[in-house]
């Protein structure tokens, strides 16, 4: 199979889909892999080892896209990307599709087969391609959020850890899932008070194990959310129903009633986001304020840390991306319930049943 990297082109996205390791692995098993000039620079890789690895550069994203059978990419195709996409192409990314409706229109409306990686699912309800990104947003949230505290930069000029005679920031994380209790862990880390909310009575007797009286931890309902946020000087969204557009949790009017200058870190923004004043922004200009409060909503947080995070996210999308291209499609499908769980789009029909449900689409049922 002919696989194509193309260079990301969503604001300030360092990431790239495969490194050379990964490449090697594709090239190994007979697979000829195109790398678009330039595409790894971002997160240190120089053209050079991915050609030491096996792959053949080309200069522009029409040749990746146009000779590729399996385009494999870190975020969601943008406007830009729309006309490279063309009937049979398998694409292999993030997708999340409930807050993307006109990327989802596109899909279908070319019978792109779109697999999106936060919709592979284990037995066990995990998201094995979305598990590393989240522990990368669940720690970048509480760093971005304490920078945004600086009076500098819009905040209250609250340092979340204190000093000896202060008190403490105090941050309200909603949702105790992967970002969370990443979020949590930094949060502790810089020494402020944590407060932890979720739905689950099962998770948050788990986090209180693993954390024990170092933070409080909260059902999430009305009640609990509205008192914690507007205690809070740093509130974090941290909810994820898959594939599905995130649920309001944390309306205006309470925004509104958060002391002046407080910060929103939205993680959940790529699904819609679960603060309703939150709306989607990017690195070169990461906040708003509504309701005098500051809102970053950066739709690609760990793009900002791309050493990292490419290596992380590599190692776990490889396995998948090497199955379909060493069965084919259908055959992988059959053989992979996760994979099957992958694909959002396929013949011109939406067939995951979230993702139809957020975007207002008919659901297909489809079977390999």
């Amino acid at each position: 199979m002919i696989i194509g990297i193309p260079k990301e082109v969503k604001n300030r996205e360092n990431r790239v889909a495969a490194v050379p390791g990964g490449v090697k692995i594709f090239v190994d098993a007979g697979h000829e892999v195109l790398v678009q000039r330039s595409a790894g620079v971002g997160a240190g890789i120089p053209d050079e080892k991915y050609i030491a690895s096996g792959a053949r550069i080309v200069d522009t994203a029409e040749e990746v896209w146009g000779q590729a059978e399996l385009i494999i990419k870190v975020k969601e195709p943008i406007a830009q990307e729309f006309p490279l996409m063309r009937e049979g192409l398998i694409l292999y990314t993030y997708l999340h599709l409930a807050a993307a409706t006109d990327l989802a229109k596109e899909l279908v409306k070319r019978k792109v087969t779109a697999i999106a990686y936060e919709t592979i699912e284990l037995a066990d309800g995990s998201l094995p391609l979305l598990t590393p990104m989240s522990e990368v947003a669940g720690r970048m949230s509480v760093q971005v959020g304490a920078q945004c505290l600086q009076k500098h930069n819009g905040g209250k000029g609250v340092l979340l850890g204190g000093v000896p005679g202060v008190k403490r920031g105090r941050v309200a994380i909603i949702g105790g899932g992967v970002v969370g209790i990443n979020a949590a862990k930094m949060a502790l880390g810089l020494g402020a008070r944590v407060t932890i909310l979720d739905v689950n009575p099962k998770r948050l007797a788990y986090l209180d194990d693993v954390f024990g009286s170092n933070v409080d931890t909260l059902m999430s309902n009305p009640e609990n959310i509205a008192n914690s946020v507007q205690e809070s000087d740093l509130v974090i969204g941290a909810v994820l129903v898959t594939g599905a557009k995130a649920p309001t949790l944390v309306s205006r009017d309470l925004v509104a009633r958060m002391e002046k200058d407080s910060v929103i870190v939205d993680v959940a923004i790529d699904q819609g986001g679960c603060i309703e004043t939150i709306q989607p922004t990017t690195h070169d200009n990461p906040t708003t304020i509504e309701e005098n409060v500051v809102h970053y909503g950066v739709t690609n947080i760990p793009g900002d840390v791309p050493k990292t995070s490419t290596y992380a996210l590599t190692n776990v999308t490889l396995q998948y991306g090497l199955q379909i291209a060493n069965k084919g499609l259908e055959l992988a499908m059959k053989d992979s319930l996760p994979l099957q769980k992958g694909l959002n789009v396929w013949e011109g029909k939406v067939v995951h049943q979230a993702v139809a449900t957020a975007m207002g689409a008919e659901y297909h049922s489809v079977q390999f």
